[in-house]
């Protein structure tokens, strides 16, 4: 089997796509093996080459190293997330130890290190141009943050210390995603789900069958706090069930409780932030992102937590004033009555919304209608090629000037071996080292709905289909040299600002009537819903935001722990119950977006751990930038040409808030934030 192994050589498909059709579960394990030991030689011809080191025998000579490691790794990961099964997720835990152990040895090599260092120190006199500047830059950061300069006796112990957190990170990961399939909240009367829509009551059904259960009826749970269910259902009880399921997740003593996980990952990030030389986790990750400090990130914060708090207090008392004296507000009623007052103070029912937003027209005269106003861009869709799952559907991208520009692949449908949430990954990354063109994926978690019907979305849900179509536009446009630098390839806390702005076009009149049509009669959404669409943005806000800054705050709380403090906690809730109350944000009625035991983006990886502010730090920015294109006239050929080409294109291939600074031509200000979200009053 792995004679052939797809992985082995370059795809022959356009844009390089990986040739799913071909590929075996058997494949990965060997092109894994082979693609670290090829990168192994390959590093070590570049740390002993006896000529003196160059830009080019040493950094060009690192970015072409591991192709076969890049390719079997994008294919993999993006399988594992999007259709995972019990023998990929067992290849899984095989593999992160080894590719931890891997990037180790690469970023641990004092010989390679010696090699770079001395490039740095002559950097002024190698006449390099931007990018290529900036990446000798980023090599040097990145060598010695990974602890390049620490004694051989300390080099030990990290490597023990990344080889066990890459292990909790899958293992924390894999449990949420098992947890997530067991806690399902089963009913056995139609009439317990009055309230659903019939075509939610229906995959409620199938979730029930798919479970094995002869009757009843199956509510999945999806990622964050909040289920979707809970704004529809009638009877408090069974809203009571699903938000105790969910809340309950990881935490409960069972097979699935994570807790343990936590507190060891928890300490050993704080023994690692120790060891590379910082006061904790999170200052060890934010200096490396555009807010620089923790001081910076919680100044932020300060400004927000206060008011949204207020305004989540005030939305209490509305819907308490809704509720009467027949109960107390609890948190599995707040999406119920807001729906409610939503209903009553703007005429909006999210329920008869829904027919106007069917996924293909939101998709096509929506989504791909704005980026081609927009940027000039089309799309067409690609059934010829072969895709990792029957619902991913790959369509070619073709440039303003009509050349081809790459790949993008939908995969919208949720099932049991996807991940939840919703998330943007690069098959192949855009490179004019390489001469390739970007191939992006965007994944969604939205039920299908019963066979012959079309699928309809909520608002959140079309919302979540432009937030991610921004992250691949970010890859699509990318135009550097070095892969490095492609696309998404930004800091933590820059990341999310593309995908954020792409969100301004749901709304926008010109989008909206393109594709907001009744899926049945054609009729267009009634100007007077727009309008009170419009009115109500900032409705609900406060609720929005406090949940959204206590799971930001929650993240902080465990990652500014030093080793001592780390050590000290034992119970799991109580410190996090302890951090909301001392962060001002342990609102009753307002739980956190994410809890500790299921917070994925943190623990199940080390991309957003200390870096969950990344969503408001970028909104920062986005806001900032739709105000920009709001004076400019909005959808207009050269604001899209000005934003791509001025930011967008350039990937991380320079300082981040140099880009936007050089785009913007100034710092972004923090005001378009807070009128947006409705914690200033607006003049």
């Amino acid at each position: 089997m792995t004679t052939d192994n797809p992985f082995f050589a370059a795809s022959d498909l356009p844009y390089q796509l990986p040739p799913f059709d071909r590929i075996e579960i058997g494949h990965y394990l060997p092109a894994f093996e082979r693609g670290m030991a090829e990168q192994r030689a390959e590093v070590e011809a570049i740390a002993t080459l006896p000529e003196p080191p160059t830009f080019d025998n040493v950094l060009v000579a690192l970015e072409r190293s591991g192709r076969v490691l890049q390719r079997v790794s994008a294919a993999f990961f993006n399988v594992t997330s999007s259709d995972t099964s019990p023998d990929l997720q067992q290849i899984e835990s095989q593999v992160v130890p080894l590719l931890s152990a891997h990037g180790d040895a690469i970023m641990l090599d004092r010989r390679l290190f010696a090699r770079i260092e001395q490039l740095y120190a002559s950097r002024d006199a190698l006449a390099l141009d931007g990018e290529a500047a900036w990446l000798l830059e980023r090599y040097h950061t990145e060598f010695v943050r990974a602890g390049a300069r620490l004694t051989e006796q300390e080099h030990v112990r990290l490597r023990e210390l990344n080889a066990e957190l890459a292990a909790l990170a899958t293992e924390f990961g894999n449990s949420v995603r098992d947890e997530m399939k067991a806690s399902a909240v089963v009913v056995q009367d139609a009439e317990d789900l009055a309230g659903l829509s019939a075509d939610a009551v229906a995959a409620a059904e199938v979730a029930a069958r798919d479970r094995g259960l002869a009757d009843g009826y199956a509510l999945n749970l999806i990622l964050p706090t909040a289920q979707p269910a809970l704004a529809s259902l009638h009877n408090r009880a069974v809203r009571e069930r699903l938000h105790t399921a969910s809340v309950r997740r990881g935490s409960s003593g069972g097979e699935h409780d994570t807790t343990a996980s936590v507190l060891r990952i928890v300490r050993l990030r704080a023994e690692r932030a120790r060891l590379l030389g910082f006061e904790h986790h999170a200052a060890y990750n934010i200096a490396d992102n555009t807010a620089r400090s923790v001081d910076a990130v919680q100044e932020m914060l300060a400004k927000l937590a206060p008011a949204a708090v207020a305004n989540a207090r005030i939305e209490a008392e509305d819907l308490q004033e809704t509720i009467g004296d027949a109960f107390t507000l609890e948190p599995w009623d707040w999406a119920y009555y807001t729906e409610q007052i939503r209903r009553e103070r703007y005429a909006i029912d999210e329920a008869e919304l829904r027919p106007y937003f069917e996924l293909e027209r939101v998709l096509r005269d929506g989504v791909f209608f704005a980026a081609g106003r927009l940027y000039g861009i089309r799309f067409e869709e690609r059934p010829d090629l072969p895709a990792y799952h029957a619902d991913a559907r790959v369509f070619e991208v073709f440039d303003r000037d009509g050349g081809p520009l790459g790949l993008f692949i939908g995969d919208f449908f949720t099932r049991a071996s996807k991940r939840g949430g919703a998330w943007a990954n690069a098959l192949v990354p855009q490179s004019r080292l390489f001469g390739t063109a970007p191939v992006v994926v965007n994944n969604l978690n939205i039920n299908r709905a019963p066979a012959g019907e079309p699928t309809l979305l909520t608002l959140d849900e079309v919302r979540t289909l432009f937030h991610e179509f921004g992250h691949a536009l970010h890859t699509l446009f990318s135009q550097v040299h070095f892969p490095k630098f492609a696309g998404t390839r930004v800091p933590r806390d820059f990341v999310e600002y593309p995908s954020q702005v792409n969100e301004v076009w749901m709304l926008w009149p010109e989008v909206l009537a393109n594709y907001a049509t009744h899926h049945r009669t054609g009729e267009p959404l009634p100007q007077s819903v727009v309008e009170r669409l419009q009115a109500a943005e900032q409705f609900n806000k406060g609720f929005a935001t406090t949940e959204y800054l206590a799971a930001t705050l929650l993240d902080l709380a465990w990652h500014t722990l030093s080793v001592e403090e780390a050590q000290a906690v034992t119970d799991v809730p109580a410190f996090e119950a302890r951090a909301l109350e001392q962060a001002g944000v342990a609102v009753p009625f307002v739980p956190p977006r994410y809890r500790t035991a299921y917070f994925a983006h943190i623990f199940s990886g080390a991309a957003y751990s200390a870096g969950y502010y990344s969503y408001i730090w970028s909104e920062v920015l986005d806001a900032d930038t739709v105000d920009w294109l709001t004076e400019q006239g909005g959808l207009r050929r050269e604001l899209g040409d000005t934003f791509r080409d001025g930011l967008l294109a350039k990937g991380g291939s320079a300082d981040s808030m140099e880009v936007y600074r050089a785009f913007r031509g100034r710092d972004p200000l923090i005001e378009p934030l807070l009128k947006r979200r409705g914690l200033i009053s607006v003049p």
